[in-house]
């Protein structure tokens, strides 16, 4: 198939022939991904006029950002929550759950503490029980999404994710903190 003359506007589980699931084979991914790349690489088309020239640089903008999208699962999850035509409310809607912010609070005077006290090991131990936490919801994501297509609990999981993302990036600055 000429690469440059499909369907631009395919959603990128067609564009890289994979089932539009949030578990997904990262090996195929990676694969498919290599594939199109070889097929749309500007390099291909440098002899060529200039609107295949660049009808081959929004290809591999579209190619790159589609994997960027379905190799990282929060932003998987948010795409797939996309199709369905669900909004996500990140920005407008911080409402959660007691227990959830209950956690998040723990989790930060934790944080505050280890950096305080300069305790790496104190450190090392949250970002692991975060990160638990981070692949528990993202197999309760694939459930959720995949299984029973409840996008509304999808939906407040993805924001659960997004606090937690937040929060391994602030590990990690308190890290390199620490480190420097």
């Amino acid at each position: 198939m000429n690469m440059l003359s499909a369907d631009f506007q395919q959603d990128f589980f067609r564009l890289f022939d994979l089932p539009s699931r949030f578990r997904l084979d990262s090996a195929s991914l990676e694969k498919s991904y290599l594939a199109l790349q070889a097929q749309v690489h500007p390099d291909k088309f440098a002899h060529l006029p200039e609107a295949d020239r660049r009808l081959s640089m929004q290809w591999t903008t579209r190619v790159n950002e589609g994997y960027q999208t379905l190799r990282d699962p929060l932003n998987r999850a948010r795409y797939l929550l996309t199709l369905q035509g669900v909004d996500t409310q990140e920005e407008s809607n911080t409402a959660m759950p007691h227990e959830f912010l209950m956690q998040q609070m723990e989790w930060r005077e934790a944080l505050e503490e280890a950096v305080q006290a300069k305790d790496i090991d104190a450190l090392e131990k949250l970002e692991q029980r975060v990160q638990h936490e981070v692949r528990f919801l993202q197999q309760q994501l694939a459930v959720d999404l995949d299984d029973s297509h409840d996008y509304a609990a999808a939906s407040g999981i993805v924001r659960k994710l997004k606090f937690l993302e937040k929060l391994a990036e602030e590990i990690g600055s308190a890290f390199d903190e620490l480190d420097s």
